[in-house]
């Protein structure tokens, strides 16, 4: 079965990123967030808390607007959501905590919009957008001076490069597991083991063979045979064009890892291309039970596993009829 891709929480993310205590120590010192800046951000910390509902729907204004944000804005229920989470966002931006518990608010936040695939550049531009109006709110609505003003913007700045850092992270984690889940789809599909009748299997190999995919060949025929105890498995080459001498070696050790486990592998459908490569490379071939196509290996697959197929005419013909 071709692997899914499943849910992953806010711990797990935090784990697999490091995310501890001490990395959030580190991350900001790095944009710079020191104890004066906690003082200028409680200076304002109403201004945002009064304004945060204008701020959310300014910023879903934005996104909306956004081409790489279309799924997000398509899906009711997801936007409600994203919108709970923003605004508990911004309130919590101004809060003067910035924890692991404020880390993995802004993790919940940042996996729901790897869900929906938003781009790391998407969300970059709408979070610029956030914070210039997030700046032009306290400019407006203080009763700090002009410069206080600023230097509270200043500091809450260094919030939101924080928390930009940590979501950039989530986007970047969630878009490496959907390509592992991605690409485990494809090896699964790349090597379709299939199961013709009781204690026998069917490989059909098509395109070109390289040592990767010859290792999860042989992985895959080994597993597919502990799980149905298979006796015999045709392995068909029909649609390869050529093998070279590390190929032939891991199909090589797949026949032999193969009789180890109680099995027997018959190789059909080898083209005269692949026959004389693997003469002039100088492979054994003693090893190798060979049937020229794949209606042949089935046939002897079947001989051995004591199935008789009969021909009768009269079942033919009424079909025929």
């Amino acid at each position: 079965m071709a692997a899914q891709l499943r849910p992953v929480t806010e711990r797990n993310v935090m784990s697999n990123i490091g995310i501890t205590e001490q990395d959030v120590e580190r991350r900001k010192t790095l944009v710079g967030l020191r104890p004066a800046d906690y003082t200028r951000i409680a200076a304002v910390r109403d201004v945002i808390e009064r304004h945060a509902d204008e701020l959310t729907k300014s910023f879903f204004e934005y996104l909306g607007g956004l081409e790489g944000a279309r799924v997000l804005m398509a899906y009711k229920e997801l936007t409600a959501e994203a919108r709970a989470l923003k605004r508990d966002h911004l309130i919590s931006m101004v809060s003067g905590n910035y924890d692991l518990r404020y880390v993995e608010e802004r993790i919940r936040l940042g996996l729901l919009y790897g869900r929906v695939g938003l781009e790391t550049k998407v969300f970059l531009g709408a979070f610029h957008q956030l914070l210039a109006n997030i700046g032009r709110t306290i400019l407006r609505e203080s009763k700090l001076p002009p410069a206080e003003a600023y230097e509270s913007l200043t500091s809450l700045q260094k919030v939101g490069f924080f928390d930009i850092g940590i979501q950039v992270d989530v986007l970047i984690h969630e878009r490496e597991r959907t390509i592992n889940v991605q690409s485990e789809a494809i090896r699964e599909l790349s090597t379709p083991v299939l199961q013709l009748r009781n204690r026998l299997l069917l490989l059909p190999l098509i395109g070109v063979i390289d040592t990767h995919r010859a290792r999860l060949i042989t992985e895959s025929i080994l597993k597919s045979i502990r799980a149905t105890r298979a006796k015999v498995v045709v392995l068909d080459v029909t649609g390869v064009a050529t093998i070279d001498s590390k190929v032939a070696n891991h199909l090589l050790q797949t026949v032999v890892a193969a009789k180890l486990m109680g099995a027997l592998v018959i190789v059909s459908g080898v083209s005269a291309e692949v026959a004389q490569s693997m003469v002039a490379l100088g492979i054994e071939l003693a090893p190798f039970n060979t049937v020229g196509d794949l209606q042949g290996g089935i046939e002897d697959a079947e001989r051995i596993l004591g199935y008789q197929v009969t021909y009768d005419p009269r079942r033919a013909s009424s079909r025929e009829d």
